[in-house]
């Protein structure tokens, strides 16, 4: 399984930890770690039910590989007979038996014969694989659309408490590991037993003390096999730990390495490199070798079996117990019958893994929901923007009470500031505004409506933000900016640039509107990024508007710019400001001075000022020549 590491990122194997095994080895095969699951038995029957609409397709699948199976195994005997015939016609000549001949006519027919099977098996198989191909990915897809639907269901505490990295190891790694073994594992499994089976009842048809001889070497192999196996896999989890810990490094150095270099630390980071890469060489080759010794270990056993079956076949022939043919095809049998043993123990591991892989996704199908909706919402018809604190109570899960009896006014077209240190609780307050956090007492109104009584979406209509971290798409900045609003037109697209001060510099890159941004908009800087942040809220005119330091990325000129155009947008609109430079908020109607999770004080900058308090103290942290800055 991938991991997350400490950086929220995913490391490790890639694509659920399928790796190289060696000569012969299966991907995901013996000597590789496996992951169990807590509740196999229950989270089998669970990834069942997703396979219950398909029962009729699954029949047939189930079918087809027995038969393609069947018509597979019978044709080495049918061989054999020809050689048989072949061989009693030479035997003949050569002893000078009178009207002895070679029967190319009936060696002709068993041909045919042998054509037609395997020309069945081969249909059959193409039929199993081609409704197990819709089958896997039908019950793959509704388990995405289950999963994401889940995602966009659940609160924001599951995501803060979890890195990005995790969440999408259980949708893309633990997802497509499903997806892999529906699609090849179970169909394997099903000619797998077959196969075993049906060689073994063939084996014994033919002779049941060469079958005895047969079976006696399978003991030893597995025994071999095992014993390899259990020193391989140790080494194949190390292997996985140090190439994560390889893995995260090097993102960690790459993503970072400007302050690599501006620190001067690239031979340390280089000499980390090469401690970690030495270490998952040595436990890379230590696998590989152990996971690569497997196959000769069993062809060695399987040559040794083929050397007695041949002996004791050859007494039998002379003895006209059973024919040459007959030698040949329990040969070809004996080839066939360890295969199918390898393949389903390495089919066990992967399902093992597989039921693990489906028992992290349903961990998040499982995962406690928003508080759901009135039954009969309400909505607001003409939003004002009127917000009132009342009474309110918040605290995280398990956590103290946090904010106790908070009492918040703001009026249609007021601006309410909100300062305080770092970690105050001021985004806090916010994810209160907008429902991301269920309150443990009180409530908050819009325009004298709880907002519980509305709907969630409906709710987060009303709002425009304005963040401190930018958040863009790779695509056009057209397209990047309507995201504002649903069916926006160019001239209104254009109109909000302007209003954002963006147009300008948009139109001197190479493809103006139609500059497609790359991934993390890398292509301009992070204040022409705020800018086109802006032009999205400008655009989606909202009845309120919240802004995380909106400004903080750009240069004292754009400033000017932006503060121009955000006072123009914010007139007659409610806004809240969240803003650690002081100076931005002097002129707002009611600032709100957080500390601890909780409003220490409330009024304009005069009355606080005039308070001589908390607010005070870190306004003229900020513009006295001789104080220390402020921590805010």
């Amino acid at each position: 399984m991938s991991q997350a590491n400490g950086n929220g990122k995913s490391a490790g194997m890639p694509r659920g930890g399928r790796g190289p095994m060696g000569p012969g080895g299966g991907g995901r095969g013996m000597g590789m770690p496996v992951q169990k699951a807590k509740d196999f038995k229950g989270t089998l029957l669970r990834l069942m039910k997703y396979l219950k609409p398909y029962r009729f397709k699954l029949s047939i699948v189930f079918i087809t590989a027995i038969l393609s199976t069947v018509f597979s195994i019978y044709g080495p005997k049918v061989l054999g007979h020809a050689t048989t015939k072949l061989f009693e016609g030479l035997i003949g000549k050569a002893q000078g038996v009178p009207g002895a001949h070679i029967d190319f006519e009936g060696i002709w027919r068993i041909v045919l014969e042998l054509v037609g099977l395997y020309l069945l098996s081969a249909i059959f198989s193409y039929i199993q694989q081609y409704l197990m191909a819709g089958v896997a990915q039908r019950t793959v897809f509704q388990l995405r659309r289950d999963v994401n639907e889940k995602l966009n269901k659940l609160p924001l505490k599951y995501f803060d408490s979890r890195t990005n990295g995790e969440i999408l190891s259980r949708v893309t790694n633990d997802v497509d590991n499903i997806s892999t073994t529906l699609q090849q594992s179970l169909t394997q499994l099903i000619t797998s037993v077959v196969t075993i089976i049906g060689v073994l009842i063939m084996m014994l048809t033919i002779s049941p003390w060469m079958t005895l001889i047969a079976l006696v070497t399978l003991p030893v192999s597995v025994l071999a096999i095992t014993q390899v196996a259990k020193r391989s896999q140790k080494q194949f989890a190390e292997q996985q730990k140090e190439l994560g810990m390889l893995n995260g490094h090097v993102e960690e150095m790459y993503t970072g390495h400007k302050i690599v270099k501006v620190f001067g630390r690239e031979q340390e980071s280089l000499n980390k490199f090469d401690e970690v890469n030495d270490r998952l060489f040595h436990a890379g080759r230590k696998a590989q070798f152990l996971s690569g010794v497997i196959m000769p270990i069993m062809n060695f056993i399987g040559n040794i079996g083929y050397v007695l079956i041949s002996v004791v076949g050859g007494l039998f022939v002379t003895k006209n117990m059973i024919t040459i043919g007959e030698v040949q095809a329990f040969i070809q049998y004996m080839r066939q019958f360890t295969q199918p043993i390898t393949q389903t123990a390495n089919i066990a591991n992967i399902i093992q893994s597989t039921v693990a892989s489906a028992e992290r996704v349903f961990e998040v199908l499982d995962e406690e929901e928003e508080v759901p909706e009135v039954s009969v919402p309400k909505k607001l018809a003409s939003p004002r923007g009127d917000v009132a604190f009342e009474h309110v109570q918040f605290g995280y899960d398990g956590k103290p009470t946090l904010i106790e009896d908070m009492n918040i006014e703001a009026k249609q077209g007021q601006t309410i500031a909100i300062v305080g240190p770092t970690g105050a609780g001021k985004t806090t307050l916010i994810n209160l505004l907008m429902r991301f956090y269920e309150l443990r007492g009180g409530r908050i109104t819009v325009d004298g409506m709880d907002i519980k009584d509305m709907k969630r979406g409906d709710l987060h209509k009303l709002f425009g933000m304005v963040l401190q971290d930018t958040w863009l798409f790779n695509g056009t900045i057209r397209d990047n900016i309507a995201y504002g609003r649903e069916g926006a037109s160019e001239a209104e697209v254009v109109r909000a640039a302007k209003m954002a001060h963006a147009d300008h510099f948009i139109r001197t890159l190479p493809h103006g509107y139609d500059t497609v941004l790359n991934e993390e908009a890398s292509n301009i800087s992070q204040g022409q990024k705020q800018l086109l942040t802006i032009a999205r809220a400008i655009l989606a005119d909202p009845a309120i508007l919240i802004l995380d330091e909106a400004t903080s990325s750009v240069d004292t000129r754009t400033e000017v710019y932006i503060q121009n155009a955000m006072n123009e947008l914010m007139k007659g609109r409610t806004s809240f400001v969240i803003a650690h430079r002081l100076s931005t908020i002097k002129g707002a109607d009611l600032i709100l001075v957080m500390n601890q999770g909780t409003v220490i004080e409330q009024g304009t900058h005069d009355e606080l000022m005039a308070q001589n308090g908390f607010y005070a103290d870190l306004y003229n942290s900020q513009f006295s020549d001789d104080a220390e800055p402020s921590a805010g």
